[in-house]
């Protein structure tokens, strides 16, 4: 599995995620707004480590049902 997703922001106004190779070369790239909006549209099943959201869920203290 990839590392971890930083956030950058090469211009004013545009967020995104980024995954980098072992490299340090980007390998992923996500708009912020366009992934935040994707992740209220679904309930992930999955439960991951922080930084890597785009993957599932992470567990709030709440139980799922």
């Amino acid at each position: 599995m990839s590392g971890k997703r930083e956030l950058i922001e090469p211009h004013p106004g545009d967020k995104r995620y980024v995954r980098r190779d072992d490299q340090g070369r980007f390998s992923e790239s996500d708009d912020v707004g366009r992934s935040l909006a994707q992740d209220q549209k679904r309930k992930a099943q999955t439960e991951v480590k922080p930084g890597h959201g785009d993957r599932g869920d992470r567990r709030a203290g709440n139980p799922k049902p």
